[in-house]
């Protein structure tokens, strides 16, 4: 620069931090200056103090580690934000016993016409006790407010009042693909079961109150907060049931025509009606192109459902579903009409059978059109999502065609119930993620929260690195986990490709946007089973700071009060909150006792039964 050259001004400048920027051009630094939304300069202190200026505001970060912002690859964070104030988490609860207080003390502060909704991001493999409650427990802790309990894609719990309310009765019949559990009598016990389709468990709980516009304002930009507390600054929503556009879009586009987003959201479309999949497509075609919006904001494409006919979602209780014989023609219609609209989209696949058939669909579609599959060679942009137990083969295949995979930490949560049905040599390579790296396929990382998995992405990254399960089941092999940086890698640049915002997302380099998180802890010093306790004391998207806690506390511009008063978020907060004092096992051991096993796919940890018999109470 020369001495006539105006020298740049940061508006943010942090200092004295173990910066990990994942930059091959300057891997690691001290500092990070920020103009605007943009990173200015990374760097020495000394080099970055030039950047300095009488309106620079400077915040030492006392030699903590500096993360790119974390990025979600798959969430459903506009239905969440909706929901997520009514919702009482058990995310990390560590035993049924801390749940079912919980769930009482909730019940006791719930108005009448309320319901108490435990929906997701929990898996009985984390409880001491390694199993459901009964509906006699619901009955004791809530006998009058309405209690609906749902677990992963397998069941929900009901209890007497919840029962009423929903109007389930001797009369009432079983849905295809799922079940009313009954006495000897016939009538409703409380548990309905998906067989294997989940349909009956969403749509029962649609059944429950809703939030009205304010309170859904609030609501979601708590849940937004709840996702900076984890250093999450970016997301790819992958849209879901019951989540109608434009309607349920609103609060969300709300939100960002008034610059209060804290969190940026690529969002995708999912059509809701079976058998008028085209038509939500093709009307959606006329009023949103990709891109549309901003970097807060913006349109990404359509999936993960494209076609009712292809849902294979899983349930390793229940044998994998035989897609009907229909699916083709109907997917490779949507697909046609995708590609010839330019538009990218993501397809939801489990299962290793269900995805030979799409791509059979996709590489038809592409020989069609004249290879217009693939970002990477000037194409549409395509990935499946999960792919757990995708083969070698159709792994060369996805790569022919340009697209990619992102994976979910969904195994975390029912890996016990993998290996039950498909046996631990299955479960070593489920999902093959290194197989997937080494082949050269793009790979993002994410949650799938809030119904299956936990929004927390420390306990994604724990599940790569260590391939351990919540209740510590160790799934993969040696040759299928990644260290702690390919494991990072994935939750940011990794993620960023899925949006085809690589460019701007997943490096802490000049030019990029200022999105990255300050952790509690040294993601890369602390003992392994010390990860999933990590949180970020410091989040900054787009330069400004959206989340502070720790010595930061005070930084972040303070949320409003949580609405309604009774809401379980303003009494229990999401994601369960370890103590600092017990968090880092090197300062109490007794936090992680047990929780890992030892090496080896399928080794159990070594206290506490293991009875999966136990985990569903029928």
């Amino acid at each position: 620069m020369s001495d006539t050259t105006p020298r740049p001004v940061a508006d943010l400048l942090l200092r004295n931090g173990k910066v990990t920027t994942l930059d091959p051009a300057r891997p690691a630094a001290e500092a990070v200056a920020i103009s605007g939304e943009r990173i200015l300069a990374v760097g020495s202190e000394t080099e970055l103090d030039r950047y300095r200026g009488d309106r620079t505001r400077v915040v030492d970060l006392l030699g903590r580690r500096v993360i790119p912002g974390l990025n979600d690859s798959h969430i459903h964070v506009i239905r969440g934000g909706l929901y997520y104030t009514l919702e009482l988490r058990w995310d990390g609860v560590p035993s049924l016993a801390d749940g079912l207080r919980m769930l009482a003390e909730q019940a006791a502060r719930t108005p009448d016409g309320q319901w108490v909704r435990v929906v997701g991001g929990w898996s009985t493999s984390q409880f001491a006790e390694r199993r459901l409650p009964t509906i006699e427990e619901l009955n004791t802790v809530a006998p009058d407010t309405p209690v609906f309990v749902l677990h992963l894609y397998q069941a929900a719990l009901l209890n007497r009042a919840a029962l009423q309310a929903v109007g389930y009765t001797s009369k009432t019949p079983d849905p295809p693909g799922g079940m009313i559990v009954r006495d000897h009598a016939g009538n409703p016990t409380g548990m309905l079961l998906a067989a294997p389709n989940a349909w009956i468990l969403y749509s029962t709980l649609a059944k429950a109150p809703r939030l009205d516009p304010d309170q859904a304002m609030n609501s979601t930009r708590h849940f937004m907060a709840e996702l900076n507390r984890f250093g999450i600054t970016s997301v790819i929503d992958a849209a879901g049931g019951f989540q109608n556009y434009p309607d349920d879009y609103n609060i969300i586009t709300r939100l960002a025509d008034e610059h209060e987003l804290t969190l940026r959201i690529a969002y995708n479309l999912y059509p809701q009606t079976p058998g008028h999949e085209l038509e939500d497509l093709r009307r959606w075609t006329e009023l949103v192109q990709p891109g549309d919006g901003d970097a807060w904001l913006r349109f990404n494409g359509a999936g993960e459902s494209l076609v009712w006919s292809a849902a294979d979602f899983e349930n390793f209780l229940q044998p994998r579903p035989d897609l009907p014989d229909k699916m083709e023609d109907e997917l490779t219609a949507a697909v046609r009409l995708l590609v010839e609209n330019r538009w990218p989209f993501r397809l939801h696949a489990t299962y290793d059978e269900s995805i030979s058939r799409f791509l059979d669909v996709f590489e038809r579609v592409d020989s069609e059109t004249g290879g217009i599959l693939g970002a990477d060679r000037g194409g549409v942009r395509w990935w499946f999502d999960h792919a757990e137990t995708i083969s070698p083969h159709n792994i060369d295949r996805v790569a022919a065609l340009g697209g990619g995979i992102a994976v979910q930490a969904r195994m975390a949560y029912q890996g016990e119930h993998f290996i039950r049905r498909y046996g631990v040599a299955a479960a070593a390579h489920t999902p093959p993620i290194r197989r997937l790296l080494d082949r050269g396929i793009p790979v993002g990382a994410g949650s799938d929260a809030t119904r299956v998995a936990s929004y927390n992405p420390f306990v994604a990254l724990h599940w790569l690195i260590t391939g351990y399960t919540v209740g510590g089941t160790a799934l993969h092999d040696e040759s299928n986990l990644l260290d702690r940086a390919d494991a990072l890698r994935l939750h940011t640049q990794g993620s960023a490709w899925f949006s085809g915002e690589q460019n701007d997302k997943g490096t802490l380099r000049p030019g990029a946007l200022a999105d990255l998180a300050v952790l509690d802890y040294d993601y890369f010093q602390v003992p392994t089973a010390a990860i999933p306790y990590l949180e970020s004391d410091l989040t900054v998207a787009g330069g400004q700071v959206v989340y502070a806690a720790g010595v930061f506390a005070g930084q972040a511009r303070p949320l409003p009060h949580v609405i309604p008063e009774w809401s379980p978020v303003a009494r229990h907060g999401g994601y369960h909150r370890v103590p600092d004092s017990s968090r880092h096992p090197t300062l109490n051991p007794a936090v992680i006792e047990g929780r890992e096993g030892s090496a080896g796919a399928g080794q159990l940890r070594p206290s506490g039964h293991h009875d999966l018999d136990h985990c569903l109470v029928i």
